[in-house]
């Protein structure tokens, strides 16, 4: 049975819960790939595909709108598939738990992949209606833009002939992006010798942040759940000795990481949980308007054993590498209020027998500063010994003058509310400047309907701005500008 299926636009959310019902993570996009090469197929609508997954689609333009300019629609077919601590579901494997709170629909236990899957559906909806008055319109559905927008930088955009193009990928109605920030990614690998330690178990475990969206949601000052645990075990070095076992926390490059855990051997455990009492005073008196849920947990085994982990030296020199590294806004743009011009998250760590890997998020609207930021982090990662590997390197997009595509929308939208819409550009990374890259004469804007939180186990879509937004395209497709 649906949930969705009585919520207005049908079309839309027929589409939406059908994409929720296929598992979609980044790098797991094969059975979402080839619903989309079904869905045109099944409906006589043009339709290529490439090795990465990667889908376009054509559909010609409506009798009385031959004239009209081509419109390109693009949005990304992956989600970031996250999932809370008790939360048994295999998100490889199983499609989402779809539900209603009031205006929004979630997911139950999970992200939504509202980011980007009700662009997709827009998409499907518009091209599965031969009775909406539409110019020529091409369908662009790529694969991994969450973790390092791989899909459009395959993409063969050759035979793509529109050159409006309206992204579908923002999570604000009633703001039109017109430009976004370049983004790097960078993986650092220490390795690790194991020798026989004896002590005690200790699991140090950082959670209950709210996470989000590491380029929308970067100014908020969130907590980040890997430097915590960083500062929370140095705070425990300065008591006794440690040896790492395990560590491990964050789910991708781009997303503010909500919780983090090391599992540890200590020889003398009594000291660890004063140690963390008091660390934790202070953590939840500097994020109680932030994150106030921030909460640091100990597991003490109750017998000594002996543990392969690493040596106490190597464990306090990874600790000491953990506490010296950034995260957050980095330097705010001179020249629009309030916006970020660049940024970095660490956003993923995780441990094997051979190493401990950590991946950050670089961003900035500016070019020189994305590489001057990675090329500071990599040196202290250099200094600490690291092996360091940039990957992912995308540009920004820069704001355009002459935008007809721009001009049109605004004219739409001031027709349809009575008000302007607000023209803006975001820290976040977008597929725009990847696609201006291959096609520099391409006319971008960027829009979508209310989302909140991004990313995380508490995203929601809201039912009523997905309705709003519907009805806005229709016009703007009607519009013969």
């Amino acid at each position: 049975m649906r949930v969705w299926e009585n919520l207005e636009p049908k079309a839309v959310f027929h589409f939406f819960e059908d994409i929720c019902s296929i598992p979609h993570g980044s790098g797991n996009t094969a059975q979402i790939s080839k619903y989309l090469q079904n869905f045109a197929a099944e409906r006589g609508i043009w339709y290529r595909t490439d090795e990465r997954g990667n889908v376009v689609m054509r559909k010609s333009a409506s009798p009385g709108y031959e004239d009209v300019p081509g419109l390109v629609i693009q949005g990304h077919m992956d989600m970031v598939a996250v999932k809370t601590a008790d939360c048994e579901k295999n998100m490889e494997t199983e499609g989402l738990d779809p539900a209603i709170d009031g205006d929004y629909v979630y997911a139950v236990n999970t992200s939504l992949g509202g980011d980007d899957g009700i662009a997709v559906a827009y998409g499907l909806a518009i091209l599965d209606d031969d009775s909406i008055p539409h110019p020529q319109l091409e369908l662009i559905v790529t694969v991994d833009e969450e973790t390092g927008m791989f899909g459009a930088q395959a993409l063969d955009m050759s035979d793509i002939t529109g050159r409006r193009f309206l992204n579908l990928d923002s999570e604000e109605e009633g703001f039109f992006l017109t430009g976004c920030a370049g983004g790097r990614r960078l993986k650092a690998e220490v390795d690790r010798t194991y020798q026989t330690v004896q002590g005690r178990q200790v699991v140090i475990t950082v959670a209950g942040l709210q996470g989000g969206h590491s380029g929308a949601e970067i100014h908020k000052e969130r907590g980040n759940a890997i430097l915590l645990l960083g500062r929370v075990l140095a705070a425990v070095l300065e008591e006794t000795t440690l040896s790492i076992i395990s560590i491990s926390g964050g789910t991708a490059e781009n997303v503010i990481p909500s919780q983090a855990q090391a599992v540890l051997v200590c020889p003398e455990p009594e000291k660890v949980q004063p140690a963390v009492d008091s660390v934790y005073a202070d953590l939840r008196q500097e994020y109680e308007i932030r994150d106030p849920q921030v909460r640091v947990e100990v597991m003490i085994q109750s017998a000594d054993g002996e543990y392969q982990a690493d040596s106490p030296e190597d464990t306090a020199h990874f600790i000491t590498l953990l506490t010296a590294l950034p995260t957050g806004v980095q330097a705010m743009s001179p020249s629009i209020a309030g916006m970020v011009e660049t940024s970095l998250n660490l956003g993923v760590i995780s441990s094997d027998e051979e190493k401990i890997t950590l991946q950050y998020s670089i961003r900035s609207s500016l070019e020189s500063a994305k590489y001057a930021l990675s090329e500071r982090v990599a040196a202290i990662f250099n200094l600490a010994g690291a092996r360091v590997e940039a990957g992912s390197d995308y540009p920004g997009w820069a704001y355009r003058v002459d935008s007809p595509l721009r001009d049109k929308m605004v004219r739409v939208y001031e027709r349809m509310y009575g008000e302007k819409p607000q023209i803006t550009t975001i820290h976040a990374g977008l597929e725009c400047g990847l696609f201006l890259g291959k096609c520099p004469d391409l006319d971008c804007v960027s829009m979508g309907p209310d989302m909140l939180d991004i990313h995380s186990t508490n995203e929601k879509l809201s039912i009523s701005s997905t309705k709003r937004v519907w009805e806005y395209l229709l016009e703007l497709l009607k519009d013969k500008a």
